[in-house]
Protein backbone atom coordinates (compact mmCIF):
# COMPACT_ATOMS: atom_id res chain seq x y z
CA UNK A 1 0.00 0.00 0.00
CA UNK A 2 1.26 3.66 -0.71
CA UNK A 3 1.73 5.78 2.80
CA UNK A 4 -1.64 7.78 2.31
CA UNK A 5 -3.44 4.11 1.91
CA UNK A 6 -1.73 2.55 4.68
CA UNK A 7 -2.40 5.65 6.72
CA UNK A 8 -6.28 5.52 6.19
CA UNK A 9 -6.47 2.38 6.73
CA UNK A 10 -4.81 2.15 9.70
CA UNK A 11 -6.68 5.38 11.23
CA UNK A 12 -10.09 3.66 9.57
CA UNK A 13 -10.03 0.61 11.60
CA UNK A 14 -8.82 2.44 14.95
CA UNK A 15 -11.51 4.81 14.82
CA UNK A 16 -14.14 2.11 13.73
CA UNK A 17 -13.33 -0.26 16.28
CA UNK A 18 -14.14 2.43 18.67
CA UNK A 19 -16.82 4.87 17.55
CA UNK A 20 -20.72 4.19 19.12
CA UNK A 21 -23.45 6.73 17.18
CA UNK A 22 -23.49 10.10 19.49
CA UNK A 23 -19.66 10.02 20.54
CA UNK A 24 -17.89 13.15 20.40
CA UNK A 25 -14.84 11.82 21.76
CA UNK A 26 -12.52 8.63 21.07
CA UNK A 27 -9.60 7.62 22.48
CA UNK A 28 -6.46 5.42 21.01
CA UNK A 29 -3.07 4.98 21.96
CA UNK A 30 0.05 4.85 19.99
CA UNK A 31 0.59 1.68 20.65
CA UNK A 32 -2.87 0.08 18.62
CA UNK A 33 -1.51 1.69 15.39
CA UNK A 34 1.41 -1.12 15.80
CA UNK A 35 -1.61 -3.85 16.83
CA UNK A 36 -3.56 -2.75 14.00
CA UNK A 37 -0.89 -2.77 11.47
CA UNK A 38 0.03 -6.20 12.21
CA UNK A 39 -3.79 -6.79 11.72
CA UNK A 40 -4.30 -5.49 8.95
CA UNK A 41 -0.89 -6.61 7.50
CA UNK A 42 0.82 -3.59 6.17
CA UNK A 43 4.06 -2.09 7.08
CA UNK A 44 3.97 0.88 9.46
CA UNK A 45 6.60 3.87 8.95
CA UNK A 46 9.87 4.26 11.07
CA UNK A 47 8.64 6.74 12.82
CA UNK A 48 5.27 6.22 14.34
CA UNK A 49 4.28 9.91 14.80
CA UNK A 50 4.16 10.66 11.11
CA UNK A 51 0.86 8.64 10.66
CA UNK A 52 -1.01 11.29 13.03
CA UNK A 53 0.91 14.13 11.78
CA UNK A 54 -0.11 13.57 8.57
CA UNK A 55 -4.04 13.59 9.40
CA UNK A 56 -3.10 16.34 11.31
CA UNK A 57 -1.28 18.84 8.84
CA UNK A 58 -1.24 17.25 5.32
CA UNK A 59 -4.45 14.75 4.53
CA UNK A 60 -8.24 14.92 5.61
CA UNK A 61 -9.20 11.67 7.87
CA UNK A 62 -10.90 9.48 5.60
CA UNK A 63 -14.41 9.95 4.19
CA UNK A 64 -15.37 7.08 6.99
CA UNK A 65 -14.42 9.18 9.72
CA UNK A 66 -15.83 12.80 8.47
CA UNK A 67 -19.15 11.28 7.55
CA UNK A 68 -19.91 10.98 11.72
CA UNK A 69 -19.19 14.60 12.03
CA UNK A 70 -22.55 16.78 12.40
CA UNK A 71 -23.17 19.58 10.05
CA UNK A 72 -20.40 22.62 10.69
CA UNK A 73 -18.32 19.87 12.58
CA UNK A 74 -15.01 18.58 11.43
CA UNK A 75 -13.19 15.48 13.69
CA UNK A 76 -9.32 16.38 14.97
CA UNK A 77 -6.63 14.47 16.61
CA UNK A 78 -5.41 15.96 20.06
CA UNK A 79 -2.82 14.58 22.28
CA UNK A 80 -3.59 13.31 25.73
CA UNK A 81 -0.63 12.52 27.05
CA UNK A 82 2.30 10.39 26.49
CA UNK A 83 1.53 7.99 24.04
CA UNK A 84 -2.54 8.66 24.12
CA UNK A 85 -4.16 10.69 21.61
CA UNK A 86 -8.33 11.49 21.18
CA UNK A 87 -10.27 12.27 17.96
CA UNK A 88 -12.18 14.59 19.17
CA UNK A 89 -15.70 16.88 17.24
CA UNK A 90 -15.03 20.55 16.86
CA UNK A 91 -16.40 23.52 15.16
CA UNK A 92 -15.08 23.22 11.33
CA UNK A 93 -13.20 26.52 11.06
CA UNK A 94 -10.23 26.07 9.18
CA UNK A 95 -7.00 28.20 9.73
CA UNK A 96 -6.92 29.19 6.42
CA UNK A 97 -5.60 31.86 4.25
CA UNK A 98 -8.09 34.79 3.61
CA UNK A 99 -7.38 35.04 -0.05
CA UNK A 100 -9.26 38.52 -0.36
CA UNK A 101 -6.34 40.30 2.29
CA UNK A 102 -4.72 42.92 1.07
CA UNK A 103 -0.71 41.95 0.39
CA UNK A 104 1.85 44.66 1.73
CA UNK A 105 5.28 44.58 0.02
CA UNK A 106 7.98 44.81 2.18
CA UNK A 107 11.72 45.06 1.34
CA UNK A 108 13.14 42.37 0.94
CA UNK A 109 16.61 42.09 3.64
CA UNK A 110 16.77 37.79 3.00
CA UNK A 111 20.60 37.44 2.57
CA UNK A 112 21.16 37.34 -1.17
CA UNK A 113 22.85 33.46 -0.64
CA UNK A 114 20.19 32.52 1.82
CA UNK A 115 17.77 32.93 -1.05
CA UNK A 116 19.76 31.03 -3.54
CA UNK A 117 19.48 28.31 -1.42
CA UNK A 118 16.53 28.03 -0.06
CA UNK A 119 13.59 26.03 -0.24
CA UNK A 120 10.12 26.10 -0.14
CA UNK A 121 9.67 24.70 3.39
CA UNK A 122 9.55 25.73 6.80
CA UNK A 123 12.96 26.57 7.97
CA UNK A 124 12.88 28.77 4.67
CA UNK A 125 10.17 30.14 5.84
CA UNK A 126 11.06 30.99 9.36
CA UNK A 127 14.37 32.09 8.08
CA UNK A 128 12.58 34.97 6.32
CA UNK A 129 10.10 35.90 8.77
CA UNK A 130 13.92 36.44 11.11
CA UNK A 131 16.07 38.44 8.61
CA UNK A 132 12.94 40.64 7.61
CA UNK A 133 11.54 41.01 11.39
CA UNK A 134 8.28 40.68 10.25
CA UNK A 135 6.99 39.42 13.31
CA UNK A 136 7.86 42.63 14.68
CA UNK A 137 6.13 44.48 11.50
CA UNK A 138 3.01 42.07 12.25
CA UNK A 139 2.77 42.36 15.97
CA UNK A 140 4.16 46.34 16.94
CA UNK A 141 7.00 44.55 19.06
CA UNK A 142 10.44 44.45 19.11
CA UNK A 143 11.12 40.40 18.78
CA UNK A 144 14.13 38.42 19.30
CA UNK A 145 14.43 34.89 18.50
CA UNK A 146 14.95 32.70 21.71
CA UNK A 147 14.95 29.31 20.30
CA UNK A 148 14.14 26.65 17.04
CA UNK A 149 12.26 24.08 17.97
CA UNK A 150 11.73 24.15 21.37
CA UNK A 151 10.17 20.67 22.65
CA UNK A 152 8.83 19.99 26.09
CA UNK A 153 6.34 18.52 27.76
CA UNK A 154 2.73 19.59 29.17
CA UNK A 155 0.76 18.06 31.40
CA UNK A 156 -2.54 16.55 29.72
CA UNK A 157 -0.64 16.20 26.34
CA UNK A 158 2.44 15.11 26.21
CA UNK A 159 6.13 15.88 24.65
CA UNK A 160 4.82 18.84 21.95
CA UNK A 161 6.52 21.19 20.04
CA UNK A 162 7.40 25.05 18.58
CA UNK A 163 8.97 25.64 15.63
CA UNK A 164 10.54 29.06 16.87
CA UNK A 165 9.92 31.01 19.94
CA UNK A 166 10.39 34.62 19.91
CA UNK A 167 10.64 37.04 23.18
CA UNK A 168 9.96 40.54 22.76
CA UNK A 169 9.13 44.10 24.49
CA UNK A 170 6.77 46.90 24.12
CA UNK A 171 7.28 50.38 24.25
CA UNK A 172 5.29 50.35 27.90
CA UNK A 173 8.24 47.51 29.00
CA UNK A 174 5.93 44.02 28.98
CA UNK A 175 7.18 41.33 27.86
CA UNK A 176 5.82 38.64 25.35
CA UNK A 177 6.04 35.42 24.57
CA UNK A 178 5.24 34.45 20.60
CA UNK A 179 5.47 30.95 20.01
CA UNK A 180 5.73 30.19 15.99
CA UNK A 181 4.24 27.45 13.99
CA UNK A 182 5.15 27.59 10.27
CA UNK A 183 3.94 25.80 7.19
CA UNK A 184 5.92 25.32 4.06
CA UNK A 185 4.71 23.38 0.91
CA UNK A 186 1.28 21.80 1.35
CA UNK A 187 1.18 21.79 5.36
CA UNK A 188 -1.67 23.40 6.87
CA UNK A 189 -2.26 25.11 9.94
CA UNK A 190 -4.25 23.04 12.29
CA UNK A 191 -6.01 24.10 15.45
CA UNK A 192 -4.33 21.25 17.42
CA UNK A 193 -0.54 22.61 17.58
CA UNK A 194 -2.38 26.36 18.12
CA UNK A 195 -3.97 25.03 21.29
CA UNK A 196 -0.52 23.39 22.32
CA UNK A 197 1.44 26.54 21.62
CA UNK A 198 -0.69 28.41 24.55
CA UNK A 199 0.02 25.36 26.95
CA UNK A 200 3.96 26.11 26.09
CA UNK A 201 3.13 29.31 27.57
CA UNK A 202 1.30 28.78 30.34
CA UNK A 203 3.90 25.81 31.37
CA UNK A 204 7.30 27.31 30.56
CA UNK A 205 6.47 31.21 30.80
CA UNK A 206 3.59 32.10 32.77
CA UNK A 207 4.61 35.31 33.34
CA UNK A 208 4.71 36.32 29.85
CA UNK A 209 1.67 37.67 27.99
CA UNK A 210 1.26 34.92 25.28
CA UNK A 211 0.93 35.43 21.93
CA UNK A 212 0.64 32.18 19.52
CA UNK A 213 1.46 33.33 15.83
CA UNK A 214 1.20 31.04 12.58
CA UNK A 215 2.84 31.64 9.28
CA UNK A 216 2.51 29.98 6.00
CA UNK A 217 3.44 30.07 2.68
CA UNK A 218 0.73 31.21 -0.09
CA UNK A 219 0.44 32.20 -3.97
CA UNK A 220 3.49 34.25 -5.68
CA UNK A 221 5.35 34.27 -2.46
CA UNK A 222 3.54 35.63 -0.26
CA UNK A 223 3.61 34.72 3.12
CA UNK A 224 0.42 34.82 5.43
CA UNK A 225 0.60 35.86 9.52
CA UNK A 226 -1.42 34.88 11.68
CA UNK A 227 -2.20 35.40 15.36
CA UNK A 228 -4.64 33.84 17.47
CA UNK A 229 -6.35 34.32 20.25
CA UNK A 230 -8.84 31.47 22.91
CA UNK A 231 -12.09 32.33 22.98
CA UNK A 232 -14.38 29.77 25.10
CA UNK A 233 -11.71 27.19 24.79
CA UNK A 234 -11.86 27.27 20.98
CA UNK A 235 -9.03 28.95 19.01
CA UNK A 236 -9.58 31.87 16.88
CA UNK A 237 -8.34 34.08 14.13
CA UNK A 238 -7.39 37.56 15.68
CA UNK A 239 -5.54 39.38 13.20
CA UNK A 240 -3.79 38.04 9.71
CA UNK A 241 -1.65 40.41 7.13
CA UNK A 242 -0.33 39.43 4.27
CA UNK A 243 3.06 40.16 3.41
CA UNK A 244 5.42 40.09 -0.14
CA UNK A 245 9.44 40.32 0.14
CA UNK A 246 10.18 42.44 -2.73
CA UNK A 247 13.39 44.82 -3.97
CA UNK A 248 13.11 47.83 -2.92
CA UNK A 249 12.64 49.28 -5.82
CA UNK A 250 9.25 47.63 -6.19
CA UNK A 251 7.90 49.34 -3.14
CA UNK A 252 6.55 52.86 -4.86
CA UNK A 253 5.36 55.89 -3.94
CA UNK A 254 1.36 54.38 -4.95
CA UNK A 255 2.58 51.62 -2.56
CA UNK A 256 3.13 53.87 0.60
CA UNK A 257 0.41 56.34 0.18
CA UNK A 258 -1.71 53.55 0.46
CA UNK A 259 -0.41 52.52 3.23
CA UNK A 260 -0.33 55.59 4.83
CA UNK A 261 -4.29 55.85 4.76
CA UNK A 262 -5.07 52.21 5.80
CA UNK A 263 -7.38 52.99 9.09
CA UNK A 264 -7.03 49.45 10.30
CA UNK A 265 -4.47 47.49 12.42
Amino acid sequence: MKNKNRYAAIIEHIFSSKFKLGTREVDFLREELVTVARKLRVKLPKNLGDLVYSFRYRADLPESIRKHAGKGEVWIIRPTGHGKYRFVLVPDKPLAPNQNLAVTKVPDATPGIVSKYAFKDEQALLAKLRYNRLVDIFTSVTCYSLQNHLRTTVAGMGQVETDEVYVGVDKKGAHYIFPIQAKGGSDKLNVVQIEQDFAVCTHKFPSLICRPIGAQFIADDVIALFEFEQNNGDVRISSEKHYKLVAPKEVTEADLLNYRQRTTD
